[in-house]
């Protein structure tokens, strides 16, 4: 299934639909545990801006939510997704505040939230511009937008890493949920997905300014933030 950019939303809602009951389990062995390492340094950067209401947008089954809520207990946060079999697993693990979404037809006026996130969501979107161009709306002038997601590293580490992701992990992953299709498709995803200064122009051209990138764990992820047009 190729696309010039992003993906099929019905696929997408049914490969996680599928997946749902074993996706965090399946994340954490799958990265040997380093995502979570990853989403706690984002809970960390969100933190510093001291936000009193924060979106995470295409929030799955809450991982990242629930690492906001702990790391910033003062705020309000609220988790958004398309897949209501996903946020039914978020709520059951805790969040607080949750509502079925498209990230693409954000239902919020714009500058709602202090802070606005998405963890290895936008990829799964058919639009990654309009995705960003919804974050961008909906967040209070000078806010703070993050991406996290994963990235293909330079150098030595990148054919391995190609060899694991297209190779090891659809196979590992499928024994692990039964749905090996689901990650066969994240896998490509992944390749296809733009990473660097690409992902730095593509919030650049979602109005965000102050934009930066953070490599992670070599390379595999990526930490990209941007603030909130000014009024």
């Amino acid at each position: 299934m190729e696309r010039r950019e992003g993906q099929d939303p019905e696929y997408v809602r049914g490969a996680f639909a599928r997946i749902c009951k074993r996706y965090s389990l399946a994340n954490h062995l799958l990265s040997m545990g380093t995502d979570i390492l990853w989403r706690r340094k984002v809970g960390r950067l969100v933190a510093e801006h001291k936000p009193g209401r924060i979106l995470d947008v295409a929030t799955g089954t809450g991982d990242l939510a629930l690492e906001l809520q702990r790391s910033c207990p003062g705020a309000e946060v609220t988790g958004a997704d398309f897949c209501e079999e996903m946020l039914e697993l978020a709520r059951d693990r805790g969040l607080k505040k949750s509502l079925v979404a498209d990230g693409l037809e954000l239902p919020f006026a714009d500058n709602s939230f202090d802070a606005v996130t998405v963890a290895f969501g936008l990829r799964n979107m058919s639009d990654w511009k309009k995705g960003l161009q919804e974050m961008s709306r909906v967040v209070r002038p000078s806010g703070l937008v993050l991406v996290l997601d994963f990235s293909l590293p330079e150098g030595l580490l990148r054919r391995p890493y190609a060899f694991y992701l297209n190779r090891i992990l659809p196979r590992v992953a499928g024994l692990l949920t039964g749905q090996r299709d689901a990650y066969d498709y994240l896998a490509g995803s992944v390749e296809r997905f733009p990473s660097g200064g690409e992902m730095l122009d593509l919030l650049g051209e979602a109005g965000l300014h102050e934009r930066a990138w953070k490599p992670l764990t070599q390379g595999i992820a990526s930490i990209y933030t941007g603030k909130g047009p000014a009024e």
